[in-house]
């Protein structure tokens, strides 16, 4: 039996309604109501709730009609691959389709048309599983026999985020044997659609990951506090998460402790590790200050480590070795790192020992109750970056296939431009630690100049960068990142300059490599939020 095309299958208007009304019954019926030892709930992914449904519509043998078909209304976002492939399911799905469209005159090489059958059924199947008493008996005479699954396989994360200028697909490949680094950078300004990419971006992973035996979470900065309103709520199921994600360090502090433990280490990494962190802590308050502090800073921290024997220190044990450190006639004023310690003290960010794994679950940082360019916003950002770095530290190699490699966790930074005007060395780490261990980090910005700072050139390390709609650009980006000069440069800084809302400009590397053609090509993104 010849296959269906399931690649680019597209959703129907109000799919996602839907799912997430059958997704509350689901979730209803197999949850207790209270879980003990801090057990989480069993969450379903917005796939598996369609493979459901699909199956639910198919098993019924009802008349289907071309009537019904031309009735459904497709959207712009798609139904993933996974949905079918998952288990091997694929030739059963082809098989059912055919059989129960037997009577109908559908064209299978169109996708447009295979669009609105498969959602046509997955309809189907909602609205018998909606129907009284109809869960429970699902429920109660399903097995789940996965032993013949291929879940065990690493997921392909081709990103489909839109379509090119032609209507063809436009794919990021993440995590193929090829691809050098798994960074991304967008440069967008307010209303260019950079939210909506991002949460693109995150729907694609996730979807494309969460069913699979290597799940890839995340780890999301919300500057804007879009993500974490309640308001929002219904995004979260687009990312395969909930509320508990959210962490808002003015309600509680962040569960987990900032500092590193150096239990067993040498001491030449603590001298180092100081040196590092008083930097940080001089930097982000963009004070003045004199190389003396910054010396008794880096002692102080040392001091610190001897007090807890190598354990991870506090704010306030730094603030206590720093003022003993001080001349006694200083050590009743402040000065600017008491200010930033003692901010950081009252503010209460972080937990003194860590209660959650940063890369094991999927967290949205709530980052909107504090000065995106102040003090607070850039240590949280800063020690949960280290947090990261830490905990990668441990880990072993990915594991690589015959086609792919791994990938575990990505990192979302919006406005990074407040992280890169200072020497960031657990950012720029974790973006050298990345291709080895299974990260990817998205960074946001404006402007895509924010990106060559002077500590380090983000943008000549990344992957792929996205240039949406900028009030300005430098001609040195432009140059830098397409090779380009003479008409060739005009006709890109036109082009950006021309970039529509939702519409951004990715290098054509085919072109570039061949010298034949553009260099760039025109992504509309989907819109999803």
């Amino acid at each position: 039996m010849s296959s269906i095309n399931i690649l680019n299958i597209r959703q129907a208007d109000g799919l996602n309604e839907a799912i997430a009304e059958l997704k509350y019954h689901f979730e209803k019926k197999i949850n207790l109501e209270k879980y003990s030892d801090d057990k989480p709930n069993v969450s379903l992914s917005n796939n598996k709730l369609m493979r459901i449904c699909l199956l639910a519509g198919l098993s019924t043998e009802g008349k289907r009609s071309s009537e019904e078909i031309e009735n459904i209304q497709l959207g712009s976002n798609r139904i993933f691959e996974t949905l079918f492939t998952l288990h091997n399911l694929s030739p059963i799905f082809f098989s059912l389709l055919k059989l129960r469209y037997n009577t109908v005159n559908i064209d299978w090489e169109n996708n447009r048309i295979n669009s609105k059958v498969v959602n046509a059924e997955i309809f189907r199947g909602y609205n018998v599983l909606m129907k009284e008493g109809a869960l429970e008996e699902w429920l109660t005479n399903t097995i789940n026999n996965t032993s013949q699954s291929n879940s065990g396989s690493i997921p392909v994360l081709n990103l489909n985020i839109g379509m090119y200028e032609d209507d063809i697909p436009a794919t990021l490949n993440l995590n193929g044997k090829e691809i050098p680094n798994t960074q991304i950078l967008v440069a967008g300004t307010t209303g260019s659609g950079k939210s909506n990419l991002l949460a693109v971006l995150l729907n694609e992973i996730r979807s494309l990951s969460v069913e699979s035996n290597y799940p890839v979470n995340f780890l999301l900065f919300d500057y804007k506090g879009e993500f974490s309103d309640p308001a929002n709520n219904h995004w979260l199921a687009l990312f395969e998460t909930d509320r508990a994600a959210i962490l808002d360090p003015i309600s509680a502090p962040l569960p987990f402790n900032p500092f590193k433990s150096f239990i067993g280490k040498p001491q030449n990494e603590i001298n180092l590790y100081s040196t590092e962190l008083a930097n940080a802590l001089c930097a982000i308050d963009n004070a003045r200050i004199s190389a003396n502090m910054s010396n008794r800073l880096s002692e102080a921290i040392i001091s610190s480590y001897k007090v807890t024997k190598n354990k991870a220190i506090s704010f306030d044990l730094i603030l206590k070795e720093y003022t003993r450190a001080q001349p006694a006639r200083d050590q009743e004023k402040d000065d600017s790192i008491k200010s930033v310690l003692k901010q950081l003290i009252r503010t209460n960010l972080f937990s003194k020992e860590d209660r959650i794994d940063l890369i094991r679950d999927s967290y949205i940082v709530k980052m909107d109750g504090f000065p995106k360019d102040g003090p607070i916003a850039k240590a949280i950002v800063f020690f949960i970056v280290s947090k990261l770095n830490s905990i990668y530290e441990t880990l072993p190699k990915q594991v690589v296939d015959d086609n792919c490699v791994e990938l575990r966790h990505f990192t979302i930074i919006d406005e990074a431009h407040y992280m890169l005007g200072f020497d960031n060395k657990p950012l720029r780490d974790l973006i050298a630690t990345g291709r080895n261990k299974g990260l990817s980090i998205i960074l946001a910005t404006q402007n895509m100049d924010s990106y060559k700072s002077d500590y380090f050139d983000f943008y000549a390390n990344a992957q792929y960068p996205l240039i949406m709609k900028q009030q300005s650009i430098n001609d040195g980006v432009i140059k830098d990142l397409f090779g380009v000069s003479g008409n060739e440069f005009k006709e890109i800084k036109e082009a950006i300059a021309n970039l529509q809302k939702g519409e951004l400009i990715i290098k054509n590397p085919t072109a570039i490599q061949l010298g034949l053609g553009k260099k760039y090509k025109i992504i509309k993104v989907r819109h999803l939020i």
